[in-house]
């Protein structure tokens, strides 16, 4: 599913924001923003923070005060990546953007990936999802161990055989939705909050329809902070994944 067409000024895909969920990201956010800013200087940038106890929020304010297009959200709760980019799609939908991006705070994510991520989003209009990929010719992980590539090829293997998608990297964090396809859901059903929240959407996106495509980026481990990733967030999303996938199987069997 490797889509790579060439940015092109003639077909610009609408009001762009870049949705950026942050907890104690304050070593990594300004150069995130700059990166952003940067490669997509026509893109807005909504900075979710769930009360960050190390200052994320109050660096988010001050940069945010010389800069017209960056937006912030606070939020008392940190409950789960799920729930702060449900939060910034529905500001995002309130005020109108037409793309929605994700991406991680942490350095993690290449922003000049994006241009390219954004320019297979209007090459078809069937297209709802792009995903930038670590797990598709082209894409690479830097400063990895093994068992963490191990870990993530696994998974998403067994998630494309247990679902039935064909997407490489189902778990990945770094996406361009069309806001029509998040306009859709039923996000008072999505419950999952950590990193299966990528998977779930996915699925919603997949089952309704829309195109997906794939664009392989060079993913590097965060430049500061501590990771989020623990052994809960695994076993809720292998969980998930093994439940989601027998109903899919019973439900095309009753369709038969």
């Amino acid at each position: 599913m490797l889509v790579m067409p060439q940015p092109s000024d003639s077909a610009e895909p609408g009001r762009i924001v870049v949705v950026t969920p942050t907890y104690n990201e304050i070593e990594s956010l300004a150069r995130t923003v700059a990166s952003v800013r940067a490669a997509t200087p026509e893109a807005d940038i909504l900075i979710v923070d769930d009360g960050s106890p190390d200052g994320t929020g109050e660096l988010a304010d001050r940069l945010a005060a010389g800069d017209a297009q960056l937006h912030v959200l606070h939020r008392t709760l940190k409950d789960g990546l799920g729930r702060a980019y449900l939060a910034g799609f529905a500001w995002a939908a309130e005020q109108g953007y037409d793309v929605v991006v994700e991406m991680d705070a942490d350095g993690s994510h290449p922003a000049d990936a994006l241009p390219a991520m954004l320019a297979t989003l209007r090459s078809d209009a069937g297209i709802g999802l792009v995903i930038g990929s670590r797990w598709i010719p082209g894409g690479t992980v830097v400063d990895w161990p093994l068992h963490r590539r191990l870990l993530s090829t696994g998974a998403n293997r067994y998630a494309r055989i247990a679902l039935g998608i064909p997407v490489h990297d189902i778990t990945a964090g770094y996406r361009v939705y069309r806001r029509e396809v998040l306009d859709a859901l039923d996000t008072a059903n999505i419950d999952s909050r950590g990193y299966c929240f990528q998977i779930d959407l996915t699925i919603r996106t997949f089952d309704a329809g829309w195109g997906i495509r794939e664009v392989p980026i060079t993913f590097r481990e965060r430049i500061a902070g501590v990771s989020k990733m623990s052994g809960g967030i695994v076993v809720e999303a292998m969980r998930k994944v093994t439940v989601w996938g027998i109903s899919r199987r019973l439900r095309r069997r009753r369709t038969q």
